[in-house]
């Protein structure tokens, strides 16, 4: 499959040879978003996700060093309810070892996920969002179509929170488990806190990474089902300004031969 770029209702799709080159150019193109809002407006809120899919474009985005890390204040998209900081899962670890501790970024507001009050986590951090009114969300989608960790059993594209307490749906801890992040399928938490899809839909822009063959069949899904909360991620074909960035395994159940249009 050559690389290529099609849509699907308002979403861009871009497909590339492999997770790499996908993360690279996902990172490329948040990196001249930064520079265009910094411009615009001296400093932007920028909300960042976590998980294997994201690796790449968080290696490629760290490297951009004309980057005004610091006038970017950073948020993210969700946390395990009770798991320690210092677990290899945390979220802020991810967050931590992969962007923060590697950037200049000005600020980051962490989500809390071992506060004995995870409801008044949820409110003060959508209230952060709300101050912060973010710009730009980098994130991915779930095995079982998940955006943050809004599964389909949560997700409610016409929610009145901004911010949750969720319990998470077995193929979502299977996920969690099978990518490496936990030993077993028991170890992993089956509660979290969660930015909601109306809060995502909100950023005015949003770059999505998602590589990999696991990935298939729910990137086959997201462009091709009605959109509906049984496949949260369907929702993004109505968002206005959002791209998913694939590589050639992920596109791999996609019609590409009817699909795809080789990029010039």
């Amino acid at each position: 499959m050559d690389n290529g770029n099609f849509r699907v209702d308002k979403l861009r799709v871009e497909v590339y040879p492999d997770a790499q080159t996908a993360g690279k150019a996902a990172a490329q193109a948040a990196a001249e978003a930064i520079r265009e809002l910094v411009a615009r407006r001296g400093s932007v809120p920028v909300v960042f996700a976590t998980g294997a899919s994201q690796l790449d474009t968080l290696a490629a985005i760290v490297e951009q060093h004309d980057i005004p890390w610091n006038k970017i204040d950073g948020l993210h998209l969700d946390e395990y309810l009770g798991l320690p900081v210092e677990h290899p899962a945390s979220f802020r670890r991810y967050l931590r070892e992969n962007l923060t501790q590697r950037t200049g970024m000005r600020s980051f507001f962490e989500i809390d996920g071992e506060s004995a009050d995870p409801e008044s986590v949820c409110r003060h951090y959508a209230e952060a969002l709300r101050k912060a009114d973010p710009q730009l969300c980098l994130l991915g989608i779930g095995e079982n179509g998940h955006l943050a960790f809004n599964d389909p059993d949560e997700a409610d594209f016409e929610d009145t929170q901004a911010v949750k307490v969720v319990t998470l749906d077995e193929a979502c801890r299977q996920q969690q488990a099978a990518e490496g992040w936990f030993a077993t399928l028991e170890e992993v938490p089956d509660r979290a806190i969660t930015v909601t899809i109306p809060t995502i839909l909100r950023v005015p822009h949003l770059i999505l990474t998602v590589p990999g063959i696991r990935k298939a069949h729910i990137v086959r899904r997201t462009l091709h089902e009605p959109i509906s909360p049984h496949c949260p991620a369907t929702i993004l074909r109505t968002h206005p300004n959002a791209t998913l960035y694939l590589d050639r395994d992920s596109a791999s159940e996609l019609m590409a031969s009817a699909e795809l249009r080789t990029k010039a």
